[in-house]
C-alpha cells in the first residue's frame, strides 16, 4: 500500500497522530466489526489512551465536520469510532495474524516514521525561520536607527542660522 494513502488516513486527535478503526479495517480487509471485537477481547493489550482511544461524540462531529475523505455511510453512524496510535497499531498485528496485516502493518509503520521525519525537518525549517527573522529585524532595527539619526542631522541643517558678523538692521 502506497505510503501516500495511509498519511491521508492519519488525523490528529487529542494531540496524537492516529489511525481509525474502518481505515484500519479496509486496509487489513476485514470488517470493523470483526476489528473491534478482536480489540475488546484483547483490551489489556490496548491502554488508554497512549495505544488506543474511543472518540467522544463532539470529536466525531467534529472530525466528520472537518474531514471530506470519510466515508458517507459513517458520518452519521451513532457508534462512533476506536482511534489507535502508532503503538496500538503495532499491537494490532498480535492480533491480527494475516500476511495483509502483516504487510500494512510495516507500511503503516513506515507511514508513521515519515512523517515524524516531516514534522522534524519542518521544527529544524521553523527554528531557521525564527533566527533569520529575529536577525533581519535587528538589522533593520539599525536601518531605521541611522535613517533617524540621518534625518535629524538634515533638519539641523535646514533651520536658518543666525548671521555672524556686523548685521545691519535696515
Amino acid at each position: 500500500m502506497e505510503l501516500q494513502i495511509i498519511q491521508n488516513k492519519i488525523h490528529e486527535i487529542r494531540g496524537a497522530k492516529v489511525l481509525l478503526d474502518f481505515d484500519l479495517a479496509e486496509m487489513y480487509n476485514v470488517k470493523t466489526k470483526a476489528l473491534k471485537q478482536a480489540v475488546r477481547r484483547n483490551i489489556k493489550r490496548f491502554p488508554f489512551p497512549d495505544f488506543m482511544f474511543e472518540l467522544s461524540e463532539s470529536e466525531w462531529i467534529e472530525l466528520v465536520t472537518n474531514c471530506d475523505r470519510l466515508p458517507e455511510t459513517l458520518k452519521h453512524s451513532s457508534v462512533f469510532p476506536f482511534a489507535f496510535t502508532e503503538q496500538g497499531v503495532a499491537m494490532l498485528s498480535s492480533i491480527l495474524r494475516s500476511d495483509v496485516a502483516i504487510e500494512i502493518n510495516i507500511a503503516i509503520m513506515r507511514a508513521f516514521v515519515t512523517l515524524r521525519q516531516y514534522a522534524l525537518g519542518y521544527a529544524e525549517l521553523h527554528q531557521k525561520l525564527e533566527t533569520f527573522m529575529i536577525e533581519t529585524n535587528m538589522q533593520f532595527n539599525d536601518i531605521y536607527q541611522v535613517l533617524t539619526e540621518l534625518a535629524s542631522k538634515k533638519e539641523l541643517e535646514n533651520t536658518p542660522r543666525k548671521r555672524v558678523g556686523f548685521v545691519r538692521d535696515e
